[in-house]
């Protein structure tokens, strides 16, 4: 089960970085920059208008590898809940004697548990 949820990791890492390239390389509406690729000319590797419509589909395709192995870890980690919190987790804390007064505290002021949180007027 671990290389299963490892395999969805690094498809989903390869996938994510496939769309930030793919993202890179196309041009927006009248930006210039895209015709130094050269996917303005006619005579270029996919034609004239063929790189944006290459581009944009392995886009596409890169998206859609990503939300389905985003949705695979989301069934996998869900299938390995453990019962509680995450404070059940903790070591247990040492117990402090609540009897014991610090010698620094002046003899006005209550001991108690239950007046120490009040506030005096």
């Amino acid at each position: 089960m671990q290389t299963l949820f490892t395999l969805v990791v690094v498809v989903q890492v390869l996938s994510a970085l496939a769309i930030i390239g793919l993202v890179l390389l196309q041009h927006g509406k009248g930006a210039d920059m895209g015709a130094s690729f050269g996917s303005g000319a006619s005579g270029s590797l996919f034609g004239a208008t063929g790189s944006s419509n290459f581009l944009s589909r392995s886009t596409g395709v890169a998206a859609a590898i990503f939300f389905m192995a985003t949705l695979g870890l989301g069934i996998l980690n869900g299938s390995h809940k453990q019962p509680g919190g995450v404070m059940d987790n903790l070591p247990a804390a040492k117990a402090v004697p609540a009897a014991v007064a610090p010698a620094s505290v002046p003899a006005s002021v209550p001991a108690s548990s239950e007046q120490s949180n009040q506030i005096p007027k």
